[in-house]
């Protein structure tokens, strides 16, 4: 029985088949034309393959039992995807300083060992973080001295491959001492930053922070899911693979944008939408992002602008890194399960990464150096106020720190981080540098800034207002602005050489204090704040009579005047009606104006409709009633009611007018007291109808009728009563009717009585 053998080859010999079976461990094997007879015999011989190889095409990490559901592990050949029980070693020397524009080599010494194999198909190095693509480049050296060994520099994954320009393995040995001879160069004069090289035996990118690998799978259009279900399966020399998981910057610079293409990683909010969590490896679970766009991380996501989106409304629940050339080079978009069908969002593949997982081996398959540029990485500046001394700081990111007075040549003034200045009264500019063995870094300039402690020269107190209102103070110094209070022990209220107050009501003072840069003479200067009183004025409205002036007035004594009309007395006349205003003005200092507003109107006209007479109440009714109107029945006693009891009998006149009195309007009427009813039943008591008063007017006559409109008798001053018969009959009890006309100019009198039996 044969122990162990690396690799049985039966498309060239199927009599071999004989012989696996007798083999306890076999590490490779290819099999022609799918030959089940073959692998049927070897079931019985052992459990585990690291590849089977069926025409062309690859299937590692095989497990007898279930080899036809593994055949979804296809990769490009069995050296790359084998599970060898004892993996190659590499460790490497070298981590140095790097000085600008030069070249320098990525190790001083490295060693590969590997008990199985002399040999390899390729060696990848790669700058796994600090990475321009730019300016940094990695290449091989003294080409002539390594005939068994070619480089190729990918620009875009900043990765260098040394590998055999014949395709063929190439020695452990030859590829150590191309590995020495590796060198990188910048092309800025004044590069920073750190540089940390991978230097690794198989081909997935090699991140020496975390110790993980990250290998991009090309498959046109692959789901998500079917990738996850893919990466779960692939192993990385005996390390579990999983769809990445990117928790920082420099996996996210390396997994993505220095990838050979764009693909699947491991996150989705499938679970619960607006909530991104990471699905694979040991971050699953992870929530990476809440929201849309505009959402936020609780640690770390590299979304292009203006993802995830949802975009059109498709439910997009799948993390995928952005195709080359769209947005932000190696950042992440959502995409539906199985993205687009083309362009630049069909999925091109998918991102796997290994380690972490709890089982894995420790693999040595990679080392790392690192170069540090030399540069000074963070200053701080310092000031004081007025002459002294001050104390600067800075930082480098290697080498020593020494202090000049000059950014070229000039005088060392000292060494380290912190360096104290001599006495200085001006600002003054000091330059620091870090130095190493080979060079030293552009010196930066660190200022020492001297702030002179200011005063006030000047405020615009007193500051006056006419009324309560906004101040505007103003103070100039002799350095810096102005800090304003108000009130000597308050708190600053505004900076500035100008300030806005709130609203003031009252006279206040505010106070001003010269500051520089935080230096001040702790001396505050008054601002006096002077409210002055407004003249106090009201509006009003003026009546006039048409075809006359009117007199309006101020009314404010010893102040200025400047009249809508241009006039500037204390009162004015005016001929018409209108709107008039009066700017008055108060004197000197205080100069405050308060505008009075006039307004001049003319009376309507009153016009007597009717004069109404009950008895001796009398009721002057007008055409249009004005709340202005007075009333007379007598011309000389005017109220303002419209209603006069107790009127005196006889012809009388109704007045009304303006209480202008501007304009007047009269009507005559009678007052005649006549009676309501009389009962002829010759008792002695109202046997008659008689209208008392007429007698004072001899013309008078008073025509009496029935119901029906006939006259039945005709009083005058001969015959002043009637007696209830015609033609000497008594007359029925009802009602009669009666005119009365005093005279012939005199208006009529008409109304009704009552004759009573």
């Amino acid at each position: 029985m044969i122990n162990k053998i690396t690799s049985l080859d039966f498309s060239k010999n199927p009599k071999l088949t004989y012989l696996g079976c007798m083999v306890n461990e076999l590490t490779y094997l290819n099999l022609k034309n799918g030959n089940n007879t073959i692998l049927t015999s070897l079931i019985s011989a052992y459990n585990r393959l690291s590849c089977i190889q069926v025409d062309n095409k690859v299937y590692s990490d095989i497990n007898w039992k279930s080899w036809k559901e593994n055949t979804t592990s296809y990769s490009q050949d069995c050296s790359k995807t084998s599970n060898t029980t004892n993996p190659p070693v590499i460790t490497a020397t070298g981590n140095q300083s790097y000085c600008p524009l030069t070249n320098i080599k990525i190790v001083n010494d490295v060693t590969i060992t590997d008990i199985d194999d002399t040999s390899t198909d390729a060696i990848y190095i790669q700058i796994s973080s600090g990475y321009n693509n730019l300016q940094d480049q990695l290449f091989l050296n003294n080409v002539l001295a390594h005939p068994t060994v070619t480089s190729n520099w990918n620009a875009s994954e900043g990765k260098l491959t040394l590998k055999s320009p014949i395709g063929i393995p190439v020695s452990y040995t030859d590829f150590e001492k191309a590995i020495k001879d590796i060198q990188f160069k910048n092309s800025s004069p004044a590069p920073t930053g750190i540089r940390n090289f991978s230097i690794s035996i198989g081909q997935a990118n090699y991140l020496p922070r975390n110790g993980h690998y990250y290998e991009y799978v090309p498959n046109l259009g692959i789901t998500w899911t079917n990738a996850k279900n893919a990466a779960d399966i692939r192993t990385y020399y005996g390390l579990k693979g999983y769809l990445a998981t990117i928790t920082a910057a420099d996996e996210a610079q390396l997994a993505g944008k220095q990838a050979p293409g764009a693909g699947w990683i491991g996150g989705t909010d499938s679970e619960t939408e607006g909530v991104w969590k990471w699905a694979t490896g040991p971050e699953a679970g992870t929530v990476f992002w809440n929201g849309l766009a505009n959402g936020s991380t609780p640690n770390f996501a590299f979304w292009n602008s203006n993802e995830p989106n949802q975009y059109a409304g498709v439910e997009e629940d799948f993390a995928h890194i952005t195709a080359p050339g769209v947005g932000v080079a190696g950042s992440w978009n959502d995409l539906p399960i199985g993205g687009d069908p083309s362009g630049n969002y069909q999925p091109k593949g998918y991102i796997v990464e290994y380690g972490g997982t709890i089982g894995d081996p420790v693999l040595q398959l990679s080392t790392s150096t690192t170069l540090t540029i030399a540069s000074i990485t963070d200053t701080k500046p310092a000031s004081r106020c007025d002459a002294g001394t001050i104390t600067l700081q800075a930082t480098a990111s290697a080498g020593t720190i020494n202090w000049y007075d000059a950014t070229i040549g000039g005088t060392n003034m000292g060494s380290g981080p912190s360096f104290t200045s001599p006495n200085i009264n001006t600002t003054t500019f000091y330059y620091v540098e870090t130095t190493t063995a080979n060079c030293s870094s552009t010196r930066t300039a660190v200022e020492a800034k001297i702030n002179t402690t200011p005063t006030i020269t000047s405020t615009n107190s007193a500051v006056t207002n006419c009324g309560s209102g906004l101040f505007t103070l103003k103070a100039t110094t002799s350095a810096g602005t102005v800090n304003w209070y108000s009130q000597t022990g308050g708190v600053v209220v505004n900076t500035g050489l100008s300030y806005t107050t709130p609203f003031i009501a009252a006279s206040t003072t505010y106070f001003s204090e010269a500051t520089n840069n935080g230096c001040t003479n702790n001396t505050k200067v008054p601002v006096d704040l002077i409210v002055y009183p407004l003249p106090v004025v009201a509006d009003e409205t003026v009546k006039k009579c048409s075809s006359s002036t009117v007199q309006l007035d101020a009314s404010l004594p010893n102040m200025t005047y400047l009249w809508s009309t241009g006039e500037t007395t204390q009162t004015i006349e005016v001929p018409s009606n209108g709107i008039y205003t009066v700017d008055v003005t108060s004197l000197a200092p205080e100069n405050c104006t308060s505008r009075k507003t006039i307004t001049v109107q003319e009376d309507n006209k009153p016009e007597v409709k009717i004069v109404i007479v009950d008895e001796t109440t009398v009721t002057i009714e007008l055409i249009k009633e004005e709340d202005y109107f007075e009333y007379s029945i007598d011309g000389i006693h005017y109220q303002s009611s419209n209603v006069f009891t107790n009127a005196p009998s006889g012809l009388q006149t109704a007045y009304a007018r303006d209480v202008n009195k501007c304009n007047t309007d009269s009507e005559p009427f009678v007052v005649i007291i006549v009676p309501k009813y009389f009962t002829p039943n010759n008792d002695g008591f109202n046997d008659v109808w008689e209208i008392k008063g007429l007698v004072n007017y001899p013309l008078a006559e008073v025509s009496l009728f029935d119901r029906y409109g006939k006259l039945i008798a005709q009083l005058h001053g001969f015959n002043r009563s009637w007696d209830g018969t015609y033609n000497k009959n008594q007359l029925p009890a009802t009602d009669y009717w009666y005119v009365i006309k005093l005279d012939k100019d005199s208006p009529e009198v008409k109304g009704h009585f009552s004759l009573k039996r």
